[in-house]
């Protein structure tokens, strides 16, 4: 799939659908990085990947000074609304591979598993290539990507079914709400390494119709080996991988990993 095409049925809906996650306490975990790892907390961070803007939200409202990039415009599009009030932050439609900025920032975030998106090396060194082109000096790449051990265990060739309902409106008095459910049929292929995810969604309309939105998403799991190799081509030094925010060791049943690199320029 081309990146610029995905989440486009369901960027409007991407927020409800991952509701569950803390932002707050992942943007803790990315302090608790530069506050280990860097001399300084740096003030100009790149959320790479930002989709609909909600780590870019948690970090501007820390006082960093924020970009977004992200391929798709209609995640962008949700992010531009979550980031109005924080006028200097910067939302830009570009490719994670091969992005461009007017200069160097002190640390790259790239979170939930936006990288496994990536299905060849060559594109996952690219990205890596380009990031580590644009962050200062030691600047910190820190992301997350899903494991093997997620792919061929919790994603497999399973089924589920995802069940909300879509709020509208500014307050009580005016609220409405709208059922949606979203039907995810996956199809993991160990060979190589890619596991699509058929998305079917259905949004309630005021008649009590719904209205149907189908869209094919696909990402790749890669080894622990591929990805420090991939670091190290790209000129990053790994600080170290966690299974948490709690920066505890992973095992084999890790589901995602935390990595943390060290962009070394001479």
């Amino acid at each position: 799939m081309n990146t610029f095409e995905a989440y486009g049925a369901i960027a409007h809906v991407y927020d409800q659908l991952n509701a569950e996650i803390d932002y707050n306490s992942w943007a803790d975990f990315v302090e608790s990085c530069f506050d280990r790892f860097l001399p300084r907390r740096p003030t100009l961070v790149l959320d790479l990947a930002c989709g609909t803007g909600s780590m870019t939200e948690q970090l501007a409202s820390r006082g960093y000074d924020m970009i977004g990039i992200d391929a798709s415009a209609d995640m962008l599009s949700r992010a531009y609304e979550r980031c109005a009030r924080f006028p200097g932050t910067l939302l830009l439609q570009q490719d994670m591979r091969s992005f461009e900025l007017y200069g160097t920032v002190g640390a790259i975030t790239c979170c939930l598993d936006s990288l496994n998106y990536l299905l060849r090396e060559e594109d996952l060194l690219s990205c890596f290539r380009t990031s580590h082109n644009y962050l200062d000096p030691d600047g910190l790449f820190l992301f997350d990507m899903n494991t093997p051990y997620k792919f061929e265990t919790v994603y497999g060739s399973n089924a589920y079914i995802l069940e909300d309902e879509l709020i509208f409106g500014k307050g009580e008095d005016d609220e409405e709400r709208a059922a949606i459910y979203c039907g995810w049929q996956n199809s993991y292929h160990p060979e190589s390494g890619i596991c699509e995810f058929d998305l079917s969604l259905f949004e309630e309309l005021p008649d009590g119709t719904y209205r149907r939105s189908d869209e094919t998403q696909r990402e790749r799991a890669y080894s622990m080996e591929c990805v420090k190799r991939l670091l190290e081509q790209a000129g990053f030094f790994l600080l170290g991988v966690f299974a948490d925010w709690n920066f505890s060791p992973v095992t084999n049943a890790t589901e995602r990993r935390y990595f943390c690199a060290r962009a070394i320029k001479s």
